[in-house]
């Protein structure tokens, strides 16, 4: 299928499964191919995936991708990279087999080490740094945990015998044959571990958390040439990966807020709000994250985040566990079977509560159950849940920034369930904006690379080709949705 065109080949790998997309220079969609692959769960508190499931899971959809588009290994023109962003891999450098499960972003498991660490008055410090908090939501603990509880491995790494790698990274190893070590500035802020204001490896943060720096990739910005496709079947060899970027700050790219203020909302496994603050790195005061969004031509852009560690994972729990239902589709249509949840709240802290709480100790909470209950009011009690989460976020945001926000843009696979998106709309009181085209995480890479390769002009075409697909507006009262939250509140208080 050579056309004259350029195809731009974007492996977004995320929490419950992989998915690749082709797209060409005109931004038209040629493939989307996604498999799942397992969740792990050791003990309570406990997440992992299996390194080698996820390559697996990204071998196959790029195959089915290149099948489904027909193009020939030589019609990829580059290839870019997002990815699930605190999730923690270490690997044998020679052999490249994972020494672990990888330990995911939701883990829990190093809870007590992080309050050991705030108890010592370490966090003021990690924040000023980082512009994050002391959570084991974040990468550097889970390194500690890891070296710590695999034989021998805290000694092979000080020797340089062992490799460290958020998702992104450790996809590019594989990639490029075990020839490049690199990570970007979006995946490097998510470790706990790096400098934000000189976006380097702090030697004082890898000390506090024990990680060596021999394990460290290199920090790179997020649309340059990291190396080149070697040895992988269906991919011609010497094709560049050329963009990454975590799947929030790719959300982000690919939602085209560019200007300062501008924000969007992923409704993913959890729900990620962030908010473009320009070249200003805001220290929150009201317990929003702040990140790198990314950085073009040496020029950092910067975010506030706020980070619901459960959205869509409610949803698969009420399919999976309780069996609600048999496809998370059709929990929309269930849910609106009942004008409301008769009183029933959901708090989805299935794995603690995150920004503004920050509560890794948090357990779920169905509250309000009386005899006349059925499902149909759990369930859209938990979709609501998912959207009062947002508002507790939008909210703390709003007063880091001094102004309410005006438009969200909205993305992610649970943004086409329309109840969940009013709700939202009324919860916060602002226009909701979901594009054409929902996989924007999987688009922003693809964006990225498409700029490191001169595919894509500016930021300024990149907007010109955004495009709306539907507009949500609150049609709410206030004393309603007052009385909604009054309701939200008294179930946080039983978490």
């Amino acid at each position: 299928m050579s056309s004259g065109k350029a195809y731009i080949l974007a492996i977004d790998q995320g929490t419950t499964g992989s998915t690749t997309v082709i797209i060409d220079d005109q931004l038209e969609v040629h493939a989307r191919c996604n498999e799942e692959y397992p969740q792990i769960y050791p003990a309570p508190g406990h997440v992992e995936h299996d390194p080698e499931a996820i390559w697996r899971s990204v071998l196959s959809v790029i195959k089915r991708a290149m099948a489904e588009a027909k193009l020939k290994p030589s019609d990829i023109a580059a290839i870019g990279i997002t990815n699930q962003r605190e999730t923690t891999v270490l690997w044998d450098r020679k052999t490249g087999a994972p020494i672990h499960n990888a330990l995911v972003w939701q883990d829990r498991r190093t809870a007590p080490a992080m309050r050991e660490l705030r108890r010592a008055g370490h966090e003021d410090d990690v924040r000023r740094k980082t512009g994050l908090v002391l959570d084991p939501y974040f990468s550097a603990s889970k390194i500690g945990w890891v070296l710590d509880h695999v034989d021998g491995a805290r000694a092979r790494a000080e020797r340089g015998e062992l490799a460290f790698g958020t998702i992104d990274t450790f996809l590019l190893w594989r990639l490029t044959g075990g020839k490049v070590h690199k990570t970007d500035v979006s995946n490097a802020s998510r470790t706990l571990l790096m400098d934000l204001e000189h976006q380097r490896w702090d030697a004082g943060l890898q000390a506090l958390f024990g990680v060596p720096e021999a394990v460290l990739p290199e920090i790179c910005g997020n649309a340059e040439v990291y190396g080149h496709v070697e040895g992988i079947e269906g991919l011609a060899d010497g094709i560049p990966i050329c963009g990454i970027a975590g799947d929030q700050q790719a959300a982000l790219f690919g939602q085209a807020c560019f200007e300062v203020g501008e924000a969007k909302c992923t409704f993913g496994t959890g729900a990620f709000l962030l908010m473009n603050t320009g070249s200003e790195a805001i220290l929150s005061k009201a317990g929003m994250l702040t990140t790198a969004a990314w950085r073009l031509g040496g020029k950092t852009t910067y975010a506030l985040e706020g980070s619901a560690f459960v959205a869509g994972s409610v949803v698969q729990w009420l399919r999976d566990e309780l069996q609600f239902f048999d496809s998370s589709a059709d929990s929309e249509a269930l849910a609106a079977s009942v004008p409301d949840t008769g009183g029933v709240v959901v708090v989805p802290a299935l794995t603690g509560l995150g920004a503004p709480h920050w509560n890794p100790d948090a357990r779920g909470v169905i509250y309000g159950i009386t005899r006349g209950t059925n499902r149909a009011h759990i369930v859209r009690a938990a979709l609501e849940g998912i959207a009062f989460q947002n508002y507790d976020i939008l909210h703390a945001m709003e007063q880091d920034l001094g102004r309410p926000l005006r438009l969200l843009k909205v993305d992610g696979g649970a943004a086409a369930n329309n109840l969940l998106m009013q709700f939202q709309a009324d919860m916060l009181d602002v226009p909701l904006v979901r594009p054409k085209f929902l996989d924007t995480t999987a688009f922003g890479c693809a964006l990225l690379a498409g700029l490191a390769q001169g595919i894509f002009g500016s930021l300024d075409d990149i907007r010109a080709t955004w495009r709306p697909d539907r507009t949500f507006e609150s049609t709410m009262a206030a004393v309603d949705r007052n009385d909604h939250l009054a309701r939200w509140s008294e179930g946080l208080q039983r978490v």
